[in-house]
Formats: structure tokens, C-alpha cells, sequence
């Protein structure tokens, strides 16, 4: 009998034993289970903030070619309005030369003249009435810029 209960004792002890491995075993499992999951769910984290990253990046050079096709626009903007400005003020040029030519003739044939030319007195007489604004900047020049 004595053997009986040191079997049964021994028995009693290796299922404990068995029972202490295979819950450790299944501890460990759930563990690592657990991490993989864990894992899993920051990679996915990761993933979503690359993700929104790149949309960022993309917003970001849209908008820098946005911005650079404006300042491409301005450029010609600009060198519309340089052209524009050059061509009135060839057409002012040319209007002020025929203005010129104009007051030349007209001093060459007044008999009222006395030798100076209303072209040389600024374009007009001291006698004509003043039709300048008086808010207009003044006009005049002088033989010498001629």
C-alpha cells in the first residue's frame, strides 16, 4: 500500500507538473500572440502616418507649382506691360515730334515772330492764354536737354 500512494503521489505529481508546463506554454503563446498583435496594430499606425505624410508632401508641391506657375504669369504680366509702355511712349515720341514739326512750320511762316521760335519758348506765346491745369506737372524744356 505504501507503493500505491507513492505512485498515486507521483502520478499527482506529474499531472501538476504537465499542468504548470502547458499553462506556461499557453501563457506564452497568448503573450506573443499578443505582441504580434500589438505589432500589427502599430506597423498599420505607421503605415497611416506615411500615408497622410505623403498627401502632405503632395499638397505641399501642389501648391509650390501653384506658386510658381503664378510668379511665371507675373513675369509675363510684366513683360506685357514693359512692351505696352514701350509702345506709348514711341506713340508720345512720335506725337511730340509732330507737335514740334508742327510749331516749327507755324514759326516759319508767322509773319509775328521776332526771331524766336515758340518751339524755343516752350511751345507757347506770352501773349496765348494759359490752358495748363494748374495740378499738371510742368512740361517744359529747355534747349539744352534738347
Amino acid at each position: 500500500m505504501n507503493t500505491d500512494i507513492v505512485l498515486w503521489i507521483i502520478v499527482g505529481v506529474v499531472v501538476v507538473a504537465v499542468l504548470l508546463v502547458l499553462a506556461l506554454v499557453l501563457s506564452r503563446r497568448r503573450e506573443s500572440d499578443a505582441k504580434v498583435e500589438d505589432n500589427r496594430h502599430r506597423a498599420e499606425e505607421h503605415r497611416e502616418q506615411a500615408r497622410e505624410a505623403d498627401l502632405s508632401a503632395r499638397e505641399r508641391e501642389a501648391d509650390a507649382l501653384r506658386v510658381q506657375a503664378e510668379a511665371q504669369q507675373a513675369q509675363v504680366e510684366a513683360e506685357r506691360l514693359r512692351n505696352e509702355g514701350e509702345r506709348r511712349r514711341m506713340d508720345a515720341d512720335g506725337v511730340r515730334a509732330e507737335s514740334e514739326e508742327h510749331l516749327r512750320r507755324a514759326d516759319e511762316i508767322d509773319p509775328d515772330t521776332d526771331g524766336q521760335s515758340q518751339s524755343e519758348s516752350g511751345g507757347r506765346r506770352d501773349d496765348a492764354p494759359d490752358t495748363r491745369r494748374a495740378d499738371a506737372p510742368e512740361t517744359r524744356r529747355d534747349e539744352t536737354t534738347r
